[in-house]
């Protein structure tokens, strides 16, 4: 089954993005008194009394309406409600019902969906909000995102009135499972239709997803694959503001299905802000990742190599001009070293048949599990070669890690004292295991526990 989507809604300042970062326990949403600060939509991933869910953080449905930019928020927070299962209104219980409030109100009815209203900043127990019952969305849920209070009353609410989500295919023991993600016209269907035309490749589709994504059940080369289909993906907008967030909602369904995400991105156009933005939700996700620089034909035109000249010539520009690409985008995708990085051209199919293959060696690794005595062996030494900086007269001590999880390889490190482990050290120690071990094209995660 897909997580539910939980959409947060309400004009600009009621106290959303707060009240997301209570849900999510984590400061994940930018939060400041003034007014429109969410300029885009933010997802997580949220356990609520042990059911999963994505909850979206929107900007404001109504606000400044000659403000472009506030034109375009309300338009990412309405797409908002296209996606979700379940709607959070929020009010600001101090400023009391105004007429933003009921606009708002008028856009959650018109959708469908079922909503929960949430009278926001009633830290004083003097607040009256019967006044939001002209709203008829019911009565409201009275809370203090910033403290805390009237938050379980809202998880009891969100999980009672959560619908049933529509049934998604699920993957078969032994499939590798591939999403095909990336912007809309970078040629990701034609990558996907020019690999369906293969005479190895057997196909049929499964249809009844719930995001416009179609599940297709392929063999190829005698592997059983399933490719997870994005192909649905719209742009936002004229200016495709805010498409991250419209994207990652389905994005994130697609990877629910998969093992390792394709992030397929139009060379010839170069490394964007947006192919930046997928692969990290596929990071986020906690999936393999493999880069596909398609339409790579046409760099290679671009650059002159369809001129005439020896074999060895071509060739050897064809490596500096690929090594030239994939330095770039080391550059920009720094949070994603370890990926894979494939050219390929839907169009004169150059570089397809290693796709799935490469796919199904990233699961492999994303899959793996290492031996606690190596394991153990390999931080020793990493810290023997290096010893962890000290913070202040009190040092940080390692005293052992272990592998809790495959799929992504994850692993716990014992300490005297969480706090102490700086990010820039945990980061050398995972190289440490990268170069050891391998893990190749997926995440690993290394958790930092004390030591009881």
């Amino acid at each position: 089954m897909p997580l539910p989507i939980v959409a947060i809604v309400g004009r600009t300042n009621v106290g959303k993005s707060v009240l997301f970062n209570r849900l999510v326990g984590r400061r994940l949403a930018v939060v400041e008194q003034t007014p429109g600060v969410t300029r885009d939509r933010l997802s997580a991933e949220v356990e609520l009394d042990g059911q999963q869910i994505i909850l979206v953080d929107t900007g404001g449905l109504a606000g400044a309406e000659s403000d472009e930019l506030i034109t375009q928020v309300s338009q990412q927070a309405a797409r908002a409600l296209q996606e979700a299962d379940l709607l959070v209104m929020v009010v600001d219980a101090q400023e009391g019902l105004v007429s933003l409030d009921h606009q708002v109100a008028d856009v959650v009815r018109r959708s469908g969906k079922p909503c929960i209203l949430v009278a926001n900043k009633t830290e004083s127990p003097k607040i009256e909000t019967s006044e939001f019952f002209e709203l008829g969305l019911g009565i409201p849920v009275d809370i203090s995102a910033l403290h805390g209070k009237g938050t379980g009353e809202l998880i009891e609410a969100i999980l009672s009135e959560l619908p049933e989500t529509e049934a998604e295919p699920v993957p078969v023991a032994g499939e590798t499972a591939v999403a095909f993600v990336g912007r809309p016209n970078v040629g990701k269907s034609s990558i996907i239709n020019a690999l369906l035309g293969e005479e190895r490749v057997i196909v049929h589709e499964e249809p009844g997803t719930t995001r416009d994504a179609v599940d297709i059940v392929v063999d190829f080369a005698g592997e059983p694959f399933r490719l997870v289909d994005t192909a649905g993906l719209r742009r936002a907008g004229k200016r495709g503001r805010g498409l991250e967030y419209y994207s990652s909602l389905r994005t994130l369904r697609a990877l629910q299905r998969a093992d390792v995400g394709l992030v397929i991105m139009d060379a010839a156009e170069g490394i964007t802000k947006q192919d930046a933005n997928i692969a990290g939700e596929v990071e986020d996700a906690g999936r393999g990742l493999v880069i596909v620089a398609n339409k790579w034909d046409l760099v290679r035109q671009v650059a002159g190599q369809g001129e005439e000249g020896s074999e060895e010539k071509a060739g050897r520009m064809e490596r500096m001009l690929q090594a030239d690409f994939e330095r770039m985008l080391r550059s920009r995708l720094r949070f994603a070293n370890y990926a894979q990085v494939l050219f390929t051209s839907a169009v004169t199919q150059e570089g397809l048949v290693d796709l799935l293959p490469t796919a199904q060696q990233v699961v492999q690794e994303y899959n793996r599990r290492v031996d606690t005595g190596p394991l153990n062996r390999v931080i020793q030494a990493a810290i023997a070669a290096h010893q962890p900086p000290a913070r202040g007269s009190r040092p940080l001590k390692i005293y052992y890690t272990t592998q809790v999880k495959s799929g992504p390889p994850t692993f716990v490190i014992f300490v005297n004292d969480p706090k102490l482990m700086h990010f820039s050290y945990r980061r050398y120690l995972v190289n440490k295991l990268r170069e050891a071990f391998g893990f190749e094209g997926t995440p690993v995660r290394l958790l930092v526990r004390k030591r009881e």
